[in-house]
């Protein structure tokens, strides 16, 4: 895949202007819990979190989804919540506890021959997971063949599915992360008949209803800064996402190459593949070929977090975005960022990040945010207000209990 360096942002929709989704944009539903009543126990359909929730550094898998389920679901534990989750097996004892989570493993990541292995181990061994954890509630996030399992175990079990979108292509036909003909059928299949649908903001909800005929929940994504984070005033410039075409490297290099006393830190490995591999080697080659770009590669989770505190600005050049995570591990910290595509992210009417229109813009603001004090200064304060009033922890649990707590009828 090729995408020219001046690529223009995507600007999906225009995006509303406030710190927040409206007060009310989801379908309403009841409040199954009050005061005294069990909660729900809710299982977490999320096969490559395991490395993240557990903090396993050796394990090179790390994305936005995974960080937002191991957020969201040790939170959901300590708040009383009976939570599990379904993992690969990547050599963890099943029935694991991280967190207040419960851990059940399917198969090995590499498992299985190719063809038959999508039915098994992969189908059969979720299905097992699935009925070990006898959850009230199942939950999935990213477009996936899994939106569909769990939406067809849930009917035949009386219990209660949730989708939850991971990127604003999750809910447009035919431009989904997804590689062959039958997934795509088969997520899309998922997304029509889960019991809920979560979705991160204003676009994809619209796009929810128009190609679905159906309502999302909007619910934010969520970050917890560890202890100690911070901004360097003197630091870098940083990159992080994983690496693959739709992140679009190249157009780091085009500014990096226009801002050549600036320096940039670029983390992040590739999915896995051996095509994937190749293109990372091929990302690889090119970085050395700039000489104030620093490439770290893939560093586990919580080496990612001290790379922030050492950033003095974050760019993402990435073509669509659900809500990167690395927005909130910048703001929570004060740090500005600089992305393409546009979140709707407001605060007090203004954007709380730059948004370019071409690499020749982004260039530009970028020199001023590494140049001027006072333009970051403010851009920083900006930035972290919006995180505190957006996207903490707890206001961002109460929608979730809002829409995991209603029953389903079990047979």
């Amino acid at each position: 895949m090729s995408i020219d360096a001046t690529s223009e942002p995507l600007r999906l929709r225009e995006p509303p202007e406030a710190d927040a989704p409206p007060a009310d944009p989801s379908p309403k539903v009841p409040h199954a819990s009050r005061r005294g009543d069990r909660k729900p126990h809710v299982c977490f359909v999320a096969p490559t979190t395991w490395p993240v929730l557990s903090g396993d550094r050796d394990i090179p898998v790390v994305g936005g989804a995974e960080v937002q389920q191991s957020m969201v679901a040790p939170a959901l534990a300590e708040r009383g919540w009976r939570v599990s989750m379904i993992s690969l097996d990547y050599g963890q004892p099943d029935g694991a506890v991280v967190r207040g989570v419960t851990v059940h493993r399917t198969h090995k990541p590499d498992a299985g021959l190719p063809v038959v292995r999508f039915v098994h181990p992969r189908l059969t061994s979720l299905w097992q997971a699935m009925k070990r954890a006898n959850a009230d509630v199942y939950y999935q996030r990213t477009a996936d063949i899994q939106a569909a399992y769990v939406a067809r175990f849930c009917r035949m079990h009386g219990r209660r599915s949730v989708y939850a979108g991971a990127s604003d292509v999750d809910f447009m036909p035919g431009e989904e992360d997804i590689a062959f003909v039958r997934d795509r059928a088969m997520f899309r299949w998922g997304v029509r008949n889960v019991d809920a649908v979560i979705v991160q903001n204003a676009v994809q909800r619209e796009a929810l209803r128009e190609n679905f005929g159906r309502e999302g929940f909007v619910i934010p994504s969520c970050y917890v800064p560890p202890a100690g984070a911070r901004a360097d005033r003197g630091g870098y410039v940083l990159w992080a996402a994983t690496v693959r075409p739709s992140k679009r490297p190249e157009l780091l290099f085009e500014i990096a190459r226009r801002l050549p006393d600036v320096r940039f830190v670029m983390i992040g490995g590739p999915d896995p593949g051996r095509r994937e591999a190749e293109y990372m080697r091929s990302v690889a080659q090119r970085a050395t070929k700039v000489p104030n770009i620093e490439l770290r590669g893939f560093v586990p989770f919580v080496e990612a977090e001290r790379a922030f505190d050492g950033a003095r600005v974050v760019l993402n050049t990435s073509l669509y975005e659900g809500f990167p995570n690395t927005f909130l591990q910048a703001w929570a910290r004060g740090v500005p960022t600089v992305g393409f595509v546009d979140t709707g992210s407001r605060h007090a009417g203004e954007p709380v990040y730059e948004v370019p229109a071409d690499v020749d813009d982004a260039a530009a603001r970028l020199r001023r945010l590494m140049a001027d004090d006072a333009w970051w200064a403010a851009s920083s304060e900006r930035a972290a207000a919006h995180f505190r009033a957006s996207h903490s922890i707890d206001a961002v649990l109460d929608l979730y209990e809002r829409v995991l707590a209603v029953p389903a009828a079990r047979p």
